[in-house]
């Protein structure tokens, strides 16, 4: 039975940078909004990943292909053996644990003649950098590639590993 655990580490890095690419879509569609629908401003959302371990279930099957089990009492890489062995082989993905607002200020302007300028005549907009949107969107969009390579290669070493007794 193969240890499918890095289809699954590639696989939940290709759904968080997906959604970190969803969040940065909706940063540019807004970087030039005055007001949302609550009146204020648009604040940009930054996506905050976490570390996913694997499932029980990779664990047990993990620990039943080395052939280790919880009445071994030796340590490994000075962890206890009776953790699972993601925690002790550092094993897992990622998960996007939040979105955050941005706490920048609100980029102002002056425009004395728009409808929603304040009393000295500036408008609030969002504080969304496109810059720094478009960086991150490259740096997301080629995380998820390399991800996407990472899953693929490993699905081609598989179906290798399978013809190898033709």
């Amino acid at each position: 039975m193969p240890d499918f655990s890095l289809f699954h580490v590639a696989g939940s890095a290709m759904a968080a940078q997906s959604q970190r690419l969803n969040a940065i879509a909706s940063n540019m569609a807004n970087a030039d909004s005055v007001a949302g629908p609550d009146g204020k401003p648009y604040q940009a959302r930054q996506v905050v990943f976490e570390y996913a371990p694997l499932a029980r279930q990779a664990n047990q099957a993990a620990t039943a292909l080395t052939g280790m089990n919880s009445s071994f009492t030796g340590q490994t890489l000075g962890q206890p053996l009776d953790q699972p062995l993601d925690q002790r082989a550092g094993m897992g993905g990622v998960q996007v644990s939040s979105v955050a607002l941005s706490d920048a200020p609100a980029r102002k302007e002056y425009r004395p003649d728009h409808p929603l300028a304040d009393e000295q005549g500036y408008v609030s907009f969002s504080n969304v950098d496109p810059i720094a949107e478009m960086v991150d969107m490259i740096a997301a969009s080629k995380s998820y590639e390399a991800n996407v390579e990472v899953f693929n290669t490993s699905k081609s070493l598989l179906r290798k590993t399978l013809t190898l007794g033709e």
